[in-house]
């Protein structure tokens, strides 16, 4: 809660209210996205990557590595970044369609391509933003959230819909500012899509809250929960739903998100939440 807070007040500092009502930052706010964008610089370049495997293939894998020895993007990456920033992890770059994801069963958890029926699963059409995990958070199963309609966890860490420009790199670990969040419930699950931009991007400084994305990216956070409640439809499967009338929620509610799935994970690694489903801790 005490990293929650911290980065609820260092994220509201990047941009103040007032600046962005009069639509230039203060010197303040100038410098304070240069130390945000400093911040992802470091965090980028932290972690290396190393593909294992034929590509295109069911052994392929891709290893996080720091300073030359593998870890785990799920559980050696720290969740919090500085600067009110998070950690950021990319398994499907934007334009591409291969349903890549950490491996939770596997350990140092690599990522790898999903499979279906014995052959590796592709989504429909492309993913039109970069798509990953926050590190160190966990939808808990047996953890049901009554705000919308009881569902649990679906037992994956939480999913990030990253926003900006530039195509990432399948693996590469970026600092990303929190905006805003869907409550999808997929097959009577929730399945949490965190809506963040990356550090770097150049229209970071512009977005902090909600109201932000919808200024500056109009029509965006629609099209985003309107790909993931429709993804599954060419396969023959009914359309997903979303939580509190299908609107997204504002950075307040998406840092307690986040928050909250990080204590589910704390505890499932820490053994005081028993490893019922099997997964690779270490």
């Amino acid at each position: 809660m005490a990293a929650l807070m911290r980065g609820a007040a260092l994220g509201a500092a990047v941009v103040p209210a007032a600046a962005r009502q009069a639509g230039r930052p203060r010197f303040g706010a100038i410098r304070a996205h240069r130390l945000v964008r400093a911040a992802g610089t470091a965090v980028q370049e932290s972690y290396t990557k190393q593909e294992r495997g034929p590509p295109n293939s069911l052994e392929f894998r891709i290893f996080t590595q720091e300073k030359g020895r593998d870890i785990s993007p799920w559980h050696d990456i720290p969740l919090y970044a500085d600067a009110g920033l998070v950690n950021f992890v990319c398994e499907i770059p934007k334009e591409s369609s291969a349903k890549m994801e950490v491996a939770t069963d596997e350990p140092t958890t690599p990522i790898k391509q999903d499979v279906k029926k014995g052959k590796l699963r592709f989504y429909p059409y492309n993913i039109n933003w970069n798509y990953g995990l926050l590190p160190q958070t966990w939808e808990d199963p047996a953890h049901k959230a009554e705000d919308v309609g009881g569902v649990a966890g679906d037992n994956d860490p939480v999913d990030v819909v990253e926003i900006g420009e530039q195509a990432l790199d399948m693996g590469g670990v970026y600092a990303v500012k929190p905006l805003a969040v869907l409550a999808m419930i997929d097959d009577g699950e929730l399945d949490w899509k965190i809506v963040a931009i990356r550090a770097n991007d150049p229209r970071a400084a512009s977005v902090n809250d909600v109201e932000d994305v919808e200024r500056e990216f109009p029509g965006e956070l629609e099209k985003i929960r309107v790909w993931f409640q429709d993804y599954k439809i060419p396969d023959g499967k009914p359309a997903n739903k979303f939580g509190y009338d299908n609107q997204p929620q504002n950075k307040e509610f998406t840092l307690k998100v986040i928050a909250e799935t990080h204590e589910f994970y704390k505890a499932l690694k820490s053994g005081e939440r028993e490893n019922t489903e099997g997964l690779a801790l270490a």
